[in-house]
C-alpha cells in the first residue's frame, strides 16, 4: 500500500510539471512570455529549414553554371550563354548576366578604363546582392539567439516575484504551495534556451557558409572580369 502512495505522488508531480499545466497555471504575463518564446522557437526553425533548402539550391545552381561557363572560350560563346541563361536566378548566372549587360551597354566606347571600372562595379554589386539574399535570415536568427534567454529570464523573475507575493498573501511556505509557481517561473528560462540554442548554432553555421559562398562568387567574378576585359580589348 505505501508503494501506491508513492506512485500517486509521482504521477501528481508529473502532471503538475507538464508544459501544458505550467502554461495554464501561469499568470497573464507568464503566459505571454511563454507564447512569445514558443513563437520565436517556431520562427527560428522555419528560418533554419527554409534557408537550408534555399542555400543548397543556390550553391547547386551556381556550381552547375560555373561548370558550363568553363567551356566558353570566345565572346560569341559568351553571348550565346547570355541568351541561354537570361532571366536565370542562380547567383553565378546573375553575376555573369550583369557583367555581360554592362559590356553590351558599353558599345564601342574608347574609354577602356571607364569600361573596366563599370564592369568591376557591376560584378561587385551582383556579388553583394547574391550574398545579401543568402544572408537575409541571419539577422533574425541572431536576434532570436541573443534576446530569447533574456526574455526567458524576465519570465522567470516575474514568476518568482508572483510566487513570493502569493506566499506573503497566504503565509504558507510549504513546498507543495510554492513549488508549482517556482516551476512555472523556471519553465520560462527553459523555453528561452530552447529558442536561443538552435538559433545561435544555426547562425554560426550559416555565417560560415555565407562567407564561403561569398568567396566562391568573388573568385568567379574575377574570372568573368578577366575574360570580359580581354574580350573588350580584342573588340577595340
Amino acid at each position: 500500500m505505501p508503494s501506491l502512495g508513492i506512485s500517486g505522488d509521482a504521477g501528481l508531480a508529473d502532471s503538475i510539471l507538464s508544459p501544458i499545466t505550467l502554461f495554464l497555471h501561469a499568470d497573464m504575463v507568464g503566459r505571454l512570455v511563454m507564447l512569445l518564446l514558443l513563437c520565436a522557437s517556431i520562427w527560428s526553425w522555419a528560418l533554419i529549414l527554409g534557408q537550408g533548402f534555399r542555400a543548397r539550391s543556390m550553391r547547386h545552381g551556381s556550381r552547375n553554371f560555373e561548370r558550363a561557363y568553363t567551356k566558353a572560350e570566345s565572346m560569341g560563346e559568351l553571348e550565346r550563354f547570355y541568351d541561354r541563361y537570361f532571366g536565370s536566378t542562380d547567383p553565378s548566372a546573375r553575376i555573369f548576366l550583369s557583367a555581360m549587360q554592362t559590356v553590351k551597354n558599353a558599345g564601342r566606347v574608347i574609354d577602356h578604363e571607364g569600361e573596366r571600372e563599370r564592369l568591376a562595379v557591376s560584378l561587385e554589386s551582383a556579388v553583394g546582392a547574391s550574398v545579401e539574399e543568402m544572408a537575409s535570415p541571419l539577422t533574425s536568427l541572431a536576434t532570436i539567439g541573443s534576446v530569447s534567454p533574456f526574455v526567458g529570464l524576465f519570465g522567470t523573475v516575474w514568476g518568482i516575484m508572483h510566487s513570493f507575493s502569493q506566499i506573503a498573501a497566504g503565509g504558507n511556505t510549504a513546498m507543495a504551495i510554492v513549488g508549482p509557481g517556482i516551476a512555472e517561473a523556471l519553465f520560462s528560462t527553459a523555453l528561452g534556451l530552447f529558442a536561443a540554442i538552435p538559433a545561435s548554432v544555426a547562425y554560426n553555421r550559416m555565417s560560415h557558409s555565407v562567407n564561403n559562398f561569398e568567396a566562391q562568387l568573388n573568385r568567379f567574378s574575377d574570372r568573368i572580369y578577366i575574360t570580359l576585359s580581354r574580350a573588350m580589348d580584342a573588340r577595340h
